[in-house]
């Protein structure tokens, strides 16, 4: 057999898991046994190294994906931790929309759990094909079998276990491998990293060749050459079994299941094997499409050196301060020192040093290529879901879609040197997280945060504290409302004064018009300049845009306005940028006035998944929250519900939904549309 390429022996893999899974202490020890780590890390005592934010190790929780390289048996496997909390729904999309495969963590006492259920749809969106692990298999309550019957009832894919545990609970030992017929046991003394092979013993043999039939009879049906051999009555080689596992998981058909207990450092090193085995490598996967900026058609590119470049940048991270972007490079090579084109700004970029991640440490590479995930210094334009290309043939990968904010919460620095940082601290933390925005608001001289949802808002008020220093006093959450006017009308505002010892001037005559909703604000100039001298139309409508961004009615930002200038007056001498300023900014409230205001309200799609027996409670919920229901789509023991629902009847929803579901639905909430409140 010829060596197999570096792209053929490379895995981009994310570990996703509900809350409380197990998942950063499976990532622990993965990296402990391929040498990455030479303790491990314990998330009880806070030292995992995946989670190497303050706020992750106290919460026990991780937030951000880490990307650390690590090898195993002659491959490179890149591994990006994913966070497992509904709030960052971002951070797990980000990470899916760059994996070719995910291990999926599932707790042996708790099973399949809201949120896994929401990272296994994406995952589905993003079609990346999955292992299952099930972990904590030495707790009180542990049942391998119930939870791959929970995956079976509630996922489209077929799980199919590739191993069965030995003992459960206190007396777990080790577990079956179904494959090569053989017993694992770890060694305690060892950490876990030796473990021996040994026959199945009589009382279990039974169940063993019973599984392993099944196994065998479930790829038969995909897999004509398996099948041949089964309905012979032959008996199928290890090779052959991996070789239809392999092909039906990337096909999104299986998902093989493992089990194990990594606190208690068994089972660890299958699942390794499972990666390399059953996950796909760069060149197992459909090549990336994207458009043509210039021409705009679509194009492919193959996962290879020889094409040219394609790179998504997926996240963007400050690290002491100097700006640290993630890429996941699907075609084409970059070098340290090289130039890149960043194709949605349409800027030429710098790379200063190309870095490999492994968690907080790095190590520097002078190159990378196809199929390579990395950090880049240096990149001043690009922020998260730009594409990196190459200039002479371009391409845009498709970008991400980002949420808007949602809520809203006033936030203002303790003292004047507290007020500093903060604004560094904001700039910062906003070119990391797309989904934060931040606006001051003159008249309570407030800062105010938005984001996807009230944890998101409680950690960046956190991060504030503790990586920036900036000691804030924070208010309530709210929600993020809009103003608009319902009819035309015109107003005219002549300003004169003496400001200091000079005479200021500026009269402007403006009318608005109502736009279609979602069709955002339009300001068309008008003014001849014989009658205010184009100099001063800059200011004029720099001062309407200004003045859009706090209405009438409650100072909430206006939009769907059309704002036509249509005259004004001069007077030589004593015209200035000051008066028109005021004066276009006091005739467009005047006109806002006379237009009838009305207050908009951020309406929300709901996209619930629940138990199918749940769903008339849920339905009824929803329409108690003056929510209209969109779609409703039976998919077997689960319903979809799709229903339109403002935000402001959605505080406090997930903890409903959890008690009206047994906590077992699992929702989405992203913008839809703003409309009368």
């Amino acid at each position: 057999m010829a060596p197999k390429s570096k792209i053929s022996r490379t895995r981009n893999i994310g570990i996703v898991a509900h809350i409380d899974a197990g998942k950063t202490t499976v990532s622990e020890r993965i990296l402990f046994y391929t040498g990455k780590s030479y303790k491990m890390g314990e998330v009880h005592d806070g030292e995992a190294v995946m989670d190497w934010m303050p706020q992750e190790q106290e919460r026990g929780i991780t937030i951000t994906s880490a990307v650390t390289t690590c090898t195993w048996k002659n491959s490179e496997i890149h591994i990006i931790d994913t966070p497992g909390h509904v709030d960052f729904t971002i951070e797990v999309e980000r990470s899916l929309r760059v994996l070719d495969g995910a291990v999926v963590v599932f707790c042996a006492v708790a099973g399949v759990e809201p949120q896994s259920e929401t990272v296994w749809h994406q995952a589905d969106k993003y079609g990346v094909p999955k292992i299952a692990f099930v972990n904590k298999m030495d707790r009180v309550g542990a049942d391998f079998f119930h939870v791959v019957e929970m995956m079976r009832d509630r996922f489209g894919s077929l799980p199919v276990p590739v191993q069965i545990p030995v003992g459960s609970e206190d007396t777990f030992r080790g577990v079956v491998d179904l494959i090569h017929r053989k017993l694992l046991i770890w060694d305690e003394t060892s950490q876990g990293a030796d473990y021996t092979q040994g026959e199945i013993p009589d009382d279990l043999a039974e169940a063993a060749l019973l599984e392993r039939d099944k196994m065998i009879e479930t790829l038969a049906d995909g897999d004509d050459e398996l099948a041949e051999i089964y309905l012979a009555g032959e008996d199928a080689t290890p090779a052959q079994i991996i070789a239809a596992l392999r092909k039906a998981t990337i096909a999104l058909k299986i998902v093989p299941v493992l089990c194990g207990a990594a606190l208690r450092n068994k089972g660890i090193q299958p699942v390794l094997d499972a990666v390399i085995h059953y996950l796909p490598s760069p060149e197992d996967i459909p090549p990336v499409e994207g458009v043509n900026p210039k021409t705009k058609q679509r194009e492919i590119r193959h996962s290879s050196d020889k094409e040219p470049l394609a790179a998504l940048a997926f996240k963007v991270q400050m690290d002491e301060g100097r700006k640290l972007t993630y890429l996941r490079i699907y075609s084409g090579q970059i070098s340290s020192n090289g130039e890149v084109y960043n194709a949605v700004k349409k800027k030429k970029e710098k790379i200063a040093r190309l870095l490999q991640m492994h968690s907080n440490k790095r190590e520097r590479i002078d190159r990378a290529s196809a199929g390579d995930l990395v950090a880049v210094l240096g990149l001043k334009e690009t922020t998260t879901g730009d594409t990196l290309c190459d200039e002479a043939r371009p391409i845009i990968l498709e970008q991400m879609e980002f949420y808007q904010p949602v809520i809203s919460q006033a936030i203002e620095a303790k003292t004047p040197a507290d007020q500093e940082k903060l604004a560094v601290a904001l700039a910062k933390l906003t070119e990391e997280d797309p989904t934060l925005k931040v606006k001051y608001e003159d008249e309570t001289a407030q800062t105010v945060i938005s984001g996807m949802g009230e944890l998101h808002l409680e950690i960046i008020v956190d991060r504030l504290h503790r990586e920036f220093n900036a000691r804030v006093n924070v208010g309530r959450p709210r929600v993020v409302y809009r103003e608009t006017i319902q009819k035309q009308a015109q107003a005219e505002y002549l300003f004169e004064k003496e400001l200091g010892d000079k005479r200021h001037f500026g009269q402007v005559r403006l009318e608005l018009t109502p736009r279609k909703r979602g069709a955002g604000n339009e300001i068309v100039n008008a003014i001849p300049e014989e009658i205010v001298p184009a100099e001063y139309h800059e200011v004029i409508e720099e001062s309407i845009r200004e003045a859009m961004t706090s209405g009438v009615l409650n100072s909430y930002p206006v939009i769907d306005v059309g704002v036509r200038l249509i005259g004004g007056a001069y007077r030589e001498g004593e015209a200035s940028a000051q008066g028109y300023k005021i004066a276009a900014a006091t005739a467009f409230r005047d006109a806002c006035l006379a237009a009838e205001p009305v207050m908009l309200e951020p309406i929300m799609m709901v996209d619930i998944i629940t138990p199918s027996e749940f769903m008339g409670d849920v339905i009824g919920d929803i329409n108690a929250r003056r929510g209209e229901i969109q779609a409703v789509n039976p998919k077997g023991p689960v319903s979809e519900i799709k229903a339109k629902v403002p935000l402001k009847a959605l505080f406090g929803y997930s903890t409903d939904l959890r008690s009206a579901t047994q906590g077992r639905a699992v929702f989405t909430i992203m913008f839809e549309e703003y409309n009368k409140a």
